[in-house]
Parts: structure tokens; sequence; C-alpha cells
């Protein structure tokens, strides 16, 4: 968790619910969360996320691209109360979420 503003606690990081991918009209049965930073240390924007740069191929926009390292959950329930552990399986459902969907920016960079 590089350079991560330290002593604001939760208001470093904002979060990300993924419920199900595009097309879907049922919900996953165990939801996930991304957790993405978005205060650093020296105030400078974070570093593009190489790994979903890559995966985003030809369709990746840097002014909208995931920055920093992130942190992705499993939820037992769909209110988010209890984790539980992630296997291979979950893999392909992640990178085809994060392959056609941007960072969700509450104020997106100029």
């Amino acid at each position: 968790m590089d350079y991560i503003a330290e002593g604001i606690g939760s208001r470093a990081w904002q979060y990300h619910p993924v419920e199900a991918l595009d097309g879907m009209n049922k919900k996953f049965t165990y939801p996930y969360v991304i957790f993405y930073p978005v205060v650093s240390r020296d105030g400078m924007p974070f570093p593009i996320n190489k790994c979903i740069r890559e995966i985003q191929g030809l369709l990746f926009k840097e002014e909208l691209a995931w920055r920093g390292n992130i942190v992705i959950a499993k939820y037992r329930d769909d209110r988010f109360t209890s984790m539980m552990d992630a296997s291979m399986a979950d893999f392909p459902l992640l990178k085809n979420y994060l392959s056609t969907n941007y960072c969700p920016y509450k104020n997106p960079p100029s």
C-alpha cells in the first residue's frame, strides 16, 4: 500500500461494490468490493495500476484509469458484513469486470 496518506484512516480510501457483470440480470451470490486509494502522502496522483492497464488493453483510458494498489474483497452477503476467501474461480469474473469498467472517481481528474 505504497504512498497512501497516513493518519487519516479510511478517508485515504474509497470503495466500489461489484455485484454483477454488465448484462447480468441477477446479482452475484457473493459480491465483491474494490478498495482503491484516493489520498497520497505527497498529494501527487498515484501511478496507474499496470496490471489493470494490461487487462484493459485497447480500451484503456488514462484519465479514467485505476490508480495505485487496489484491494478486492469477497463478501458472504449483500450487506458486506463478513468477508470470505477468494479462489482462482473469482479471477475471471474480476478480470472481466476490470476490463470493461473504469475507476469510479467521485471527482474525475481533469
